[in-house]
């Protein structure tokens, strides 16, 4: 079974437990940046990575708060950034950034609902027409991270290129490096990055979300689907899909509607286990050996 990303995932709807949790700095700079006493804050469950909290202000208006008091540099505001890319397309329901700091981000506190009876094809739908929206090259315009790694995204004008020299290879080394992977994937991988060029099809840049498991979608307040905690760039769209199949939590009618809206080319399915390799890395990264033989079971699917 798969482990989730470290992530802040779900805690936009979490139930809160006791009030707790803001030191008095923190409340007092939060006040300072929001303009407004804070008369209400609830630490909400399920961020590894973060602090969360639901939080009330003297007008009552409620807002999602993350925290970490030494988060990576730019951190926070890289999430900001890739929230507002997502939302310039006006696709799919994407929480609005309220202030960012090195430290915290605030953003609307989405209070969730039942799912509508439409939630799946919705889903699917929306993906397919935020996928349409293309970027100029594949990359983007800043680099930033998944889960707490580092994530470049130095802009290319080819797929392949982008994604063997700023998603395979730097994960891979540092898996090496650290002992986390065994030696003989740098001979694979090599004869797999040889081979790319006659696997993919050519795509142009998607928007992407980055890192789209189940976790980093909810119900917004009209039962609609919200997309959270992104590791955006422009890239393949079937990154997004090959991801939402890794760890599950998606029913068919999504992948069903967004074929029907958007349908990929012939062989996506044999294209799968390649897009799942990023971030089969990342959690051999994250979380070691446990994910040796998802990888090991990946590469023998490729050619």
């Amino acid at each position: 079974m798969f482990f989730s990303l470290p992530s802040s995932a779900s805690v936009h709807q979490a139930t809160p437990p006791r009030e707790s949790g803001l030191t008095a700095a923190s409340r007092q700079r939060l006040q300072q940046r929001l303009g407004q006493e804070i008369v209400s804050c609830q630490p909400l469950s399920g961020g590894d990575i973060s602090q969360a909290y639901q939080v009330v202000l003297k007008d009552r208006s409620e807002l999602f708060v993350k925290l970490k008091a030494q988060a990576p540099p730019g951190f926070f505001e890289a999430e900001a950034r890739g929230l507002e890319w997502l939302r310039q397309t006006r696709v799919l329901r994407i929480p609005e950034v309220v202030a960012v700091a090195p430290d915290f981000l605030v953003l609307e506190y989405l209070q969730s609902a039942s799912k509508s009876s439409d939630f799946e094809e919705s889903l699917g739908r929306g993906l397919a027409q935020l996928h349409r929206c293309s970027w100029p090259t594949f990359g983007l315009d800043h680099d930033n991270y998944i889960g707490l790694l580092a994530q470049s995204n130095q802009p290319c004008d080819s797929w392949p290129q982008f994604f063997v020299q700023h998603r395979l290879h730097p994960l891979l080394e540092l898996a090496l490096r650290q002992g986390k992977a065994p030696a003989h994937w740098a001979r694979r991988f090599e004869r797999l990055y040889r081979g790319l060029p006659q696997i993919l099809t050519e795509e142009p840049p998607a928007r992407l979300h980055g890192d789209l498991w189940a976790g980093n979608l909810l119900v917004g307040p009209q039962g609609q689907p919200c997309l959270i905690d992104p590791a955006v760039y422009a890239g393949h769209r079937e990154v997004d899909l090959a991801m939402m199949r890794l760890f599950g939590g998606f029913g068919p009618r999504v992948f069903q509607a967004y074929q029907e809206d958007f349908p990929l080319a012939a062989g996506a399915a044999e294209r799968v286990p390649l897009f799942q390799l990023y971030p089969l890395l990342v959690h051999v990264n994250l979380f070691g050996g446990s994910y040796l033989a998802s990888v090991e079971s990946a590469l023998q699917k490729l050619p």
